[in-house]
């Protein structure tokens, strides 16, 4: 098949590789093959209903190398989801009685992609696929490259999702601020909620790389700048079974001791627990296209804390959420590394008309590999018999066990 021209896109939330993937792609492709045209379209699926794209003129190519200094998404993102026509409609991206598939599959065929390259998660990625079957049924040779994309760390079978490192950075970054606030009164109770819907990768890798922080400094207990009062406390996941009494007497006695306690949180632990609650007292809890509990209008942070602050005695309670400070910022050097060599296998199996998502595929030994579409599934738990993870909480005195 000879390209001619590649599409790219991003999609769903952001994640610190969005900018730095755009702009590898635009480089490899300027540097092996200039003369294939590209073009980027505007807010993900949104812009591919709408044919909102860009054209990557000489002037971006030749300005490619900045994007990799910036988070969130150049070309912009949005939350579409194709087979979601009754949401579409109402959103105006289609007319009632149009299938959006199809709709999406026109446009790439009217706009002469035989390349699309799409940076997102599991669903971005798999509805690319099926959007490269609808235009090879109707005789249209599509090939459909995709890159991971999420914080999480959540797809099938991918090891490691770009930005996910940078993300888990962020957030512990982030506590090291949050949790000088330890001191601003007495009996304190910080809650760190973080990103993490289905899967505590990024809670359980931020708590990690926090801890480590810890390790690292100089400490003056005598002045009360202790490495207790500054450590994490509780550690809590979708993966583990959460016995709220349990885990109140063992935090009462480190408040009783120091002063003050510090959860790492993610935001789908308790999720099934917080919606019976709600939804037994009459409450209707919202969801998004997906069909995704929205987390905001559950708020899973001030729920654990509602159930820990009275158990602790905690005189003061502070909830604070690190996921859009974390998610939009620039690729670290690990992911920097990790995009630059995903991108390179990606550009050479477009041009071999090879479809699949770049991944070191868990299942084959790590292999950085081209993985079929029909294998990339989302939802990937984290999977809490790692050793690093069970020294984590060996570390900070608190029993797990998985769901």
């Amino acid at each position: 098949m000879t390209v001619r021209r590649v599409a790219l896109l991003t999609a769903g939330g952001f994640a610190p590789c969005l900018s730095s993937a755009v702009g590898g792609l635009i480089q490899r492709y300027t540097e092996i093959a200039p003369d294939i045209e590209i073009i980027a379209y505007q807010y993900g699926y949104h812009g591919l209903l709408t044919g909102n794209y860009i054209v990557v003129d000489e002037e971006a190519r030749r300005s490619a190398h900045v994007l990799p200094r910036f988070g969130g998404s150049p070309i912009g993102n949005s939350r579409v989801k194709l087979t979601n026509a009754k949401n579409l409609v109402e959103r105006g991206l289609v007319k009632e009685g149009e299938d959006p598939l199809e709709v999406a599959a026109e446009r790439l065929k009217a706009d002469g992609v035989d390349v699309l390259h799409t940076i997102g998660g599991d669903d971005t990625n798999t509805t690319a696929a099926d959007l490269a079957a609808y235009l090879k049924d109707h005789g249209y040779e599509l090939t459909v490259v995709g890159l991971p994309k999420t914080i999480d760390n959540d797809i099938v079978p991918i090891r490691q999702s770009l930005g996910a490192w940078t993300a888990a950075e962020e957030a512990s970054g982030f506590a090291q601020h949050v949790i000088g606030e330890h001191r601003s009164n007495p009996r304190m109770l910080i809650v760190h909620e973080v990103m993490g819907r289905n899967c505590g990768y990024l809670t359980a890798q931020s708590a990690q790389y926090y801890h480590a922080w810890v390790g690292e400094q100089e400490w003056a207990p005598s002045l009360g700048l202790s490495k207790e009062r500054w450590d994490v406390h509780a550690v809590y996941l979708p993966e583990l079974s959460i016995d709220i009494d349990g885990e109140a007497k063992r935090l009462r006695g480190i408040m009783d001791e120091i002063g003050n306690v510090n959860i790492f949180l993610s935001e789908g632990a308790g999720v099934d627990e917080i919606v019976a609650e709600k939804e037994a007292a009459g409450e209707e809890v919202g969801r998004d296209p997906f069909g995704h509990v929205k987390l905001d209008s559950i708020n899973p942070g001030q729920w654990f804390a509602k159930q820990f602050a009275e158990r602790l005695g905690a005189e003061k309670v502070m909830v604070q959420k690190s996921g859009y400070y974390s998610r939009a910022w620039h690729s670290n050097a690990d992911d920097l590394a990790l995009i630059g060599s995903m991108v390179d296998m990606a550009v050479d199996c477009a041009l071999e008309g090879k479809p699949g998502v770049i991944g070191e595929d868990e299942e084959n030994g790590n292999e950085l590999s081209c993985i079929a579409f029909p294998r990339i599934k989302g939802h990937k738990a984290f999977d809490v018999s790692q050793q690093w993870f069970a020294n984590l909480m060996g570390a900070i005195g608190q029993k797990f066990q998985a769901r």
